[in-house]
């Protein structure tokens, strides 16, 4: 489902406008008897101005980009945490999962760390295990984030069944090279760089808070 565009009719007026304005001049000029030579001044002054605002409106239509589209995941909304992890990890995981679930395009949160998933939260796959695949695992080898912008292009969504089967976007973010920062979006192309930034810093700080308490196996 696409997402509407408070400003659609915002950006109609000038196409609007510009035409009333040229078929009114037209209408004029037929009713009127004799045409003076001020009369046909104005009148083509009236034209050029109702073109300008036609190719206006045009341009806005075109710069205007097209909001992605939207999907509702699929699957239960749930926050599970791995059984004996600390009150610290604990608040830490909720805190850094609550701001990336309310301040970017994130629907689905996934921690995988040392071999073991820490947390899971929002809209659950049906898989609560991650197998890291290709794409993970280079994550974790070079501890450089991939995006994967639109999730049905890349032959590797597979590896990606701990989240929900419909989800659109995909970031990967590391967690030194212990672990994965697994971020689901409903919407294609949806994540910005301002948001790739954050989802970095909270990841930087997450992966201190986990590296001091959780012992390496």
């Amino acid at each position: 489902m696409a997402k509407s565009d408070p400003n659609r009719v915002l950006r109609l007026l000038p196409i609007v406008a510009g035409g009333l304005g040229g078929t009114l001049l037209l209408v004029n000029r037929i009713l009127t008897p004799q045409i003076l030579a001020s009369q046909a001044r104005s009148d083509a002054l009236g034209v050029i101005l109702s073109a300008v605002l036609i190719l206006t409106g045009l341009l806005w239509q075109q710069v205007q980009p097209k909001p992605p589209d939207t999907v509702d995941l699929i699957g239960e909304t749930g926050f599970e945490f791995q059984p004996d992890l600390s009150d610290v990890v604990k608040t830490e995981l909720a805190w850094a999962t609550h701001l990336l679930l309310t301040n970017t395009v994130t629907r689905s949160v996934v921690v995988y760390y040392q071999g073991q998933v820490l947390l899971r939260r929002g809209v659950l796959g049906k898989n609560p295990q991650v197998q890291p695949g290709a794409i993970v695992q280079r994550v974790l080898k070079t501890q450089k984030p991939i995006y994967l912008v639109k999730l049905d292009l890349y032959p590797g969504r597979i590896e990606f069944d701990y989240l929900p089967e419909n989800t659109q976007g995909v970031i990967c973010q590391p967690l030194g090279d212990q672990g994965v920062l697994i971020l689901g979006a409903n919407a294609p192309r949806s994540y910005t760089q301002q948001d790739e930034n954050w989802v970095e810093g909270i990841a930087d700080k997450l992966e201190n808070t986990l590296g001091q308490s959780l012992t390496k196996k």
